[in-house]
């Protein structure tokens, strides 16, 4: 980019109307988490139709898949917010040294896991609560999500870049164009084939390593408004350690969010092959829901960060505030519709299985109970990420799947059984939801005492 249009995009960034704003910025990033999570449930979809044990094997290797997305956007939303801020207080070259080490960082991180998940396959899917007729399926899915990560993993860091720069327009290209050809990929090498479990998965690394290229030829074509180079990838510990603090928080959320699937998948496993495919198709289906909420505040970041970084503490307040009331009525009606419809979504899955449907109609439908809660949560959590708080983004982060719902999966299956194992989650987004009242108030008012010591030092 050339002067004029860093100056051009400056002034888009810090002068545009704030709903305006988010709201062009959040389009693309809600396609793209939606386009993520339509792929990611028609793998389930159609490995569903290979039986009930095979369709437990898409939950199974979904922990592994969260760790990837969670290396990626740990650093992309780590040196993402980093470099947001930098180029709202106008330091452009510090801003490409960030995002060519959190880059960097991504690419050996992301090595070092496909090697280790190759080798200790077998012994990773039981830990990860696959059954004996489970397993068979589950290895030979994660056997080329691994053989992808790295790709896999690099391309959430560019798209967290262009999205941080407010530029997520690219970013949904990339996204969008992998996604699809992985719905038309699937049938394909599924049955077409004949490759099952494994051409799901191959469909799945075939079209992240299309999506990587695109986003890709986007930086190298000056689209950006940072470099990728590897003369500016920085030898100062320094500035990583800064990169996991800022994106400690995502990591907390989506490592968590692992842990917290393997043991729902422990705890359902109990229950029989049926629990465990019900609760993974609701878990995919409320993903999906929920990958809404996620992409509107995705697209509220990097205004929060940007206007943050160039001391604009009013437009960061009305920025919280608006992303909090619309991403609720956004959560709701998503909620409704699943809460409605639940029956018929989860019979698309597997309509022959009465175990599936009892368990899986049950769970979704609790899920949806409580998913409009979401919308202050993650505005909060994001918020706060974004501005660099990073212990508090870092306590609520933890809160949903880890303080609150780890505990729970532990200790009401024990008591209340698969009923149990249904609630956990619910209950854990309740108790998320106290806590995100409480920071999200005094972040308002930390927000709007900042604004007024700024006005009266001028």
């Amino acid at each position: 980019m050339n002067e004029t249009e860093k100056l051009a995009h400056y002034k888009k960034m810090t002068e545009t109307p704030v709903p305006l704003l988010i709201g062009r910025l959040a389009v693309p990033t809600i396609i793209s988490m939606l386009v993520s999570a339509l792929y990611n449930t028609a793998d389930t979809f159609f490995v569903s139709q290979l039986g009930t044990s095979a369709a437990g094997a898409v939950g199974i290797v979904f922990s592994i898949m969260a760790i990837i997305q969670a290396i990626g956007f740990t650093i992309g939303m780590g040196a993402g917010n980093i470099l947001s801020r930098q180029l709202g207080a106008k330091e452009d070259e510090e801003a490409t040294v960030t995002a060519s080490s959190g880059f960097a960082l991504a690419v050996v991180l992301s090595v070092l896991l496909a090697v280790f998940g190759s080798i200790f396959r077998p012994d990773l899917m039981r830990l990860l609560g696959a059954t004996e007729t489970i397993l068979p399926y589950a290895e030979a899915y994660a056997e080329y999500i691994f053989i992808g990560a790295p790709v896999m993993c690099c391309s959430f860091v560019m798209n967290n870049y262009l999205r941080a720069e407010g530029k997520a327009m690219y970013g949904m290209i990339g996204i969008t164009t992998g996604g699809i050809l992985n719905i038309i990929l699937d049938p394909l090498f599924i049955f077409t084939f004949g490759f099952g479990t494994a051409g799901a998965a191959m469909a799945t690394a075939l079209s992240q390593l299309v999506s990587f290229l695109i986003l890709l030829v986007f930086f190298l074509m000056g689209k950006s408004s940072v470099r990728l180079s590897l003369f500016k990838v920085s030898m100062q510990i320094r500035l990583y350690a800064d990169i996991i603090k800022t994106g400690f928080p995502t990591l907390m959320r989506q490592g968590l969010a692992s842990i917290a699937t393997v043991a729902l998948n422990v705890a359902a496993a109990a229950f029989g092959d049926a629990a465990v495919a019900a609760m993974s198709i609701s878990g995919r289906v409320s993903m999906f829901a929920f990958s809404a909420m996620l992409g509107f505040g995705q697209g509220f970041q990097p205004v929060a960060s940007f206007n943050y970084g160039a001391r604009r503490f009013d437009r960061v307040r009305e920025a919280m505030k608006f992303t909090a009331i619309t991403g609720t009525l956004i959560m709701l009606a998503a909620a409704l519709i699943c809460a409605l419809l639940a029956p018929e979504i989860i019979g698309v899955f597997r309509a022959d299985d009465p175990d599936v449907m009892r368990i899986g109609v049950a769970a979704l439908r609790f899920q949806m109970l409580l998913m409009p809660l979401s919308g202050l949560v993650t505005a909060t959590n994001m918020g706060l990420q974004s501005t660099g708080n990073a212990g508090r983004a870092t306590l609520l982060a933890m809160a949903r799947q880890g303080i609150f719902f780890l505990p729970l999966i532990l200790i009401l299956p024990k008591i209340m059984g698969i009923d149990g194992v249904i609630a956990a989650q619910p209950l854990g987004d309740a108790l998320s939801f106290l806590l995100a009242v409480v920071l999200f108030r005094s972040f308002m008012r930390e927000l709007n005492e900042r604004k007024d010591g700024l006005q009266n030092a001028e």
